[in-house]
């Protein structure tokens, strides 16, 4: 059994993406990503990692049209991205559930803003309730359910508006250990019947490997990819697969690309993308 089919042209295209920000005080300017160029296919499950503060999530925010690119460009079916649009959906790394609202009534949020009629949109939510393993649930508050049930939510929350292409960014980062494994496999289900094309934003290289089709390893700040490592294992794939040699030389290979990468930067005297959150401003 493989993935979803690929059509032979792009669903998602990166060309030329720069981002940069400044800092008016000290009128110096960080580049945060500079060159990111991809091109993802139809049904495709890509994974981008690299090292801490290479952009990997800023990228992701230019993907969803939350951040303007300061050169370059974001295609999605060959039509330029210039803002939020219900052809993409991000999952962000904490739920982020409304908390008076049940599961019925959060998964139900993006079609009710749209004006979609109650009954349309509480069948649709219902099969996708189904769909991520919360049937029974749909009454029960974000409060009653456990951090993995809470992201079964907020991922068919994010379904139910048809995206073209879901934006997930560290979505299991929060969980422990074993429920995170467990999503992982949930994951592959979900996305196998959903047949949504993903960029998946992760700090676990295994995770990584594990769902995608392709990881793109981002290079330390400014990111652009700096390798594409296609991950040649059949699917379905079950976590055991995870213990093979062909997955760790998968790893490894990373691996080293990353901390050839983190020592290089170092060489160089590099800080990381903190420096965002204390001031700077995008220009």
């Amino acid at each position: 059994m493989t993935g979803p089919s690929h059509s032979r042209y792009p669903k998602l295209e990166a060309q030329g993406i720069r981002l940069d920000y400044s800092q008016p005080r000290t009128n110096t300017r960080l580049t945060a990503l500079d060159g990111v160029n991809l091109a993802i296919m139809d049904g495709e499950f890509v994974s981008v990692v690299g090292p801490s503060g290479c952009g990997k999530t800023t990228f992701l925010s230019v993907v969803d049209g939350l951040v303007a690119a300061s050169a370059g460009r974001i295609l999605v079916d060959g039509q330029a991205v210039t803002r939020p649009g219900p052809d993409r959906a991000m999952v962000f790394q904490e739920a982020s559930l409304l908390p008076w609202r049940t599961v019925l009534g959060n998964v139900c949020y993006g079609l009710e803003c749209l004006g979609t009629p109650r009954r349309e949109r509480e069948e649709r939510a219902a099969h996708l309730i189904d769909l991520v393993g919360l049937s029974g649930f749909e009454h029960h508050y974000p409060y009653e359910l456990s951090g993995g049930m809470q992201q079964r939510v907020n991922l068919a929350r994010a379904l139910l508006v048809d995206p073209k292409i879901l934006l997930m960014d560290e979505p299991f980062a929060s969980l422990d250990a074993q429920t995170r494994e467990l999503m992982q496999e949930e994951l592959l289900r979900i996305w196998l019947q959903a047949k949504k094309t993903v960029l998946f934003v992760t700090h676990q290289i295994d995770e990584a490997i594990y769902l995608s089709d392709r990881v793109l390893v981002f290079t330390g700040r400014p990111g652009r990819v700096k390798e594409t490592i296609r991950v040649e294992i059949e699917r379905p794939r079950p976590l055991g697969v995870k213990r093979e040699p062909r997955f760790h030389a998968i790893e490894d290979r990373i691996w080293s690309l990353i901390e050839d990468d983190v020592r290089t930067g170092r060489e160089r005297g590099h800080g990381q993308d903190e420096a965002v959150a204390a001031g700077w401003a995008r220009s």
